[in-house]
This record gives structure tokens, sequence and C-alpha cells, in this order.
């Protein structure tokens, strides 16, 4: 789990993946449908008890992300094909998110 702040140095949104290359040199991958799944909004998980609402069933099986754009100087939001666009995902948390091999083992 990253505990710094490290900053996107650019964000790729290619079909089906979401390609992060970070300041610090490190680049995630990230499935598009498990990213959306992960979506942060109050539609998706209830802001109080921090329980998931969002029915995986409802996310199309081939999602894309279709846009993003940075939101001040800690966040991405995306736009995906099914038309979700509230989820705000802090760097921290895209980093987090980061199931790459290096990251795994660092957070276990």
């Amino acid at each position: 789990m990253l505990t710094e702040f490290i900053s996107p140095k650019n964000i790729q949104t290619n079909k089906s993946v979401v390609v992060i290359n970070w300041e610090d040199g490190h680049k995630s991958i990230y499935g598009a449908r498990d990213l959306r799944l992960k979506c942060p909004c109050a539609q998706c998980i209830d802001e109080w008890t921090g329980e998931l609402r969002l029915d995986e069933n409802t996310v199309p099986s081939y999602i894309e992300a279709v846009e993003h754009m940075l939101v001040g100087n800690y966040a991405v939001q995306f736009l995906w094909s099914d038309v979700h666009y509230t989820g705000i995902y802090t760097f921290k948390v895209l980093r987090d998110l980061c199931m790459c091999e290096l990251c795994v083992s660092i957070s276990e």
C-alpha cells in the first residue's frame, strides 16, 4: 500500500484497459471493467458504511474508459462506456488498486 503522494505522469485509455505511468517510473495497467467495478462514488459504495451498492451484473462485461479528466491535483474522473461518470478515483486509490507483481507482493 502506498503511503506517499505520487502523481500520474500520463494516463491512457486504450479500449478495455487503462494504463497509468506514474512519476516514480511505475506503470499500472488496469482492466477497464475491474476499475469500473471499484468505482468509489456514492452510487456504487454506501458513503456511511462502505458497503458495496453496485451490482456487478449491471456492468457490461465489455466496458471502456471513453475519456478521463484530472480532478484538481489529486484524482481522476473517468467517463465509462456505460455512461457512468460520477466516481472520482484519487491517485492513492488508483495506486493501491494496482495489481502488478510488485504491488501485490508489497501489499502482502
